[in-house]
């Protein structure tokens, strides 16, 4: 339970980090670009309405010195507006129309297009029909057109507006246009996108700076939690401790409670377990101390000590969570094999050690012992002179291995000591109760045993692999 607990916070912890980081790059990448590009739009729209409007208002002043006489168009030599009186200024003016003819009899007219006034600023530069706009050519009176065209190899802005002077019953229409380089205006709408630009990456180092402090203090609940349950996990805490928000104070509540209850459980189990094989033992040992009971009778009552014994042993590791301790392998071989050197102390045997990093068994100390102590103990009874222990660390697994160089076992005695329920006793020395145990101790971690000869030494090799559970 509690594996499945951790396995979906990690799962959520990781999903929420996630969310807020991508919700965090949405905001700085996508939306406030997103913002720029409509403000840069919007200002150039509005710089390109503020332009139309300004040279609006030089037509109106251009039409309002205009004049026409006898059909013709007059027009003073110097205008209000200095620009369009100095040659080559950016600011240019000429009005377009129909030429007329009067005669004796009549006046006739005749609407070809055609300059028939320009600005002096534009005494240097030639406009011709073909550089106009279509959409200029065809205005109607009263109608306007704001468009650009391309003069001396650079773009320009050009207001037109036709209009039509009445004189008696004589039309003259004309249209006035006003053209501007729009150098200055790409310069603003340049100036103006640097410093939007520089404006919004201080924004976006601001707010990213500010999003990210925002995201570590929401977060550090959820790291502190995620601290004490690796803490509970290895053995370093019994139950969560810190002060968390009221939004995760009824989960830790809940998860403590699941803690206890499942090590009260647990501890009811061992202590039944326990009372049970103790009962057991003492009408046991009344039975024994009878003179008159048979040698077998003797024997079966053995057989049942031993037994009872065995289940003792599960009874005590089972009292033991799993999860809740992590246990460092090196220095339970360490205390092993002092052990062991002194009980075998006539026997001159080699122990090799191969151990890769710092390594954890995820279980009760007690239970490493029991594993480790008999395959070690078999492994000294059974080799002629080398003993090999491997400890390493293989993707999730943590992996033990115990080699020696004795006579190995037959493939029929490997098959028959792992099938369940079958008992070791009936093996060689060196292979006995003890296996059962080591056996039973591996299925309780959900892990693996597998039984075979050393390639390299020729002996008994046993291999124990604890998955997920055992994580360095």
């Amino acid at each position: 339970m509690f594996i499945f607990i951790k396995s979906f916070f990690n799962t959520f912890l990781n999903s929420l980090k996630v969310r807020l980081i991508v919700s965090l790059l949405a905001m700085v990448v996508i939306i406030l670009p997103t913002i720029a590009f409509i403000i840069m739009n919007s200002f150039e729209k509005h710089m390109k309405r503020s332009i139309e409007n300004e040279l609006s208002a030089y037509s109106y002043s251009i039409l309002a010195v205009a004049e026409v006489e006898q059909a013709e168009l007059v027009m003073p030599e110097v205008l209000i507006e200095n620009q369009f009186n100095v040659s080559d200024s950016g600011l240019y003016a000429f009005i377009s129309g129909a030429v007329s003819h009067q005669t004796k009899t009549a006046t006739q007219q005749t609407f070809g297009d055609a300059i028939l006034w320009s600005s002096q600023s534009l005494l240097t530069i030639n406009i011709s029909e073909e550089k106009l706009p279509r959409e200029v050519i065809v205005l109607a009176t009263g109608e306007n057109s704001f468009s650009t065209i391309e003069m001396n190899g650079s773009s320009h802005f050009i207001y037109s507006y036709a209009v039509s002077f009445t004189e008696d019953d004589f039309n003259f229409p004309l249209t006035v246009h006003i053209i501007r380089d729009k150098k200055t205006f790409l310069q603003l709408i340049s100036d103006f996108k640097q410093q939007l630009w520089f404006g919004l990456a201080i924004l976006m180092v601001i707010i990213l700076l500010l999003q990210l402090v925002w995201l570590m203090w929401t977060l550090k609940p959820l790291s502190t939690l995620e601290q004490e349950v690796k803490a509970i996990e290895q053995g370093r805490a019994e139950k969560l401790t810190s002060l968390y928000p009221k939004e995760l104070a009824q989960l830790t509540t809940q998860l403590n409670q699941l803690l206890a209850t499942e090590q009260k459980q647990r501890q009811r189990y061992r202590n039944a377990l326990s009372d049970l094989a103790h009962s057991l033992k003492t009408p046991l040992a009344v039975l024994q101390a009878q003179r008159d009971i048979s040698s077998v009778n003797q024997e079966q009552i053995t057989r049942i000590n031993s037994t009872i014994d065995h289940q003792l042993k599960r009874a005590q590791s089972a009292g033991h969570s799993s999860w809740l301790l992590g246990i460092e392998v090196k220095p339970i071989v360490d205390k092993l094999l002092n052990t062991l050197a002194k009980i075998y102390h006539s026997e001159q045997k080699i122990v090799e050690l191969n151990f890769t990093g710092k390594l954890t068994f995820k279980g009760d100390e007690a239970d490493l012992l029991e594993l480790l102590g008999n395959l070690l103990d078999n492994a000294y009874k059974a080799a002629n002179n080398t003993i090999r222990l491997t400890v390493s660390q293989q993707d999730d697994a943590l992996v033990m291995c115990v080699e020696d160089d004795g006579v190995g076992i037959k493939e029929q005695q490997i098959a028959q000591i792992l099938q369940r329920g079958v008992r070791a006793d009936t093996y060689e020395v060196g292979h006995g109760v003890g296996l059962a145990i080591v056996r039973d101790l591996v299925e309780s971690y959900q892990g693996e045993l597998h039984i075979t000869n050393s390639e390299n030494l020729g002996g008994a090799k046993f291999t124990l692999r604890f998955t997920s559970l055992n994580n360095a």
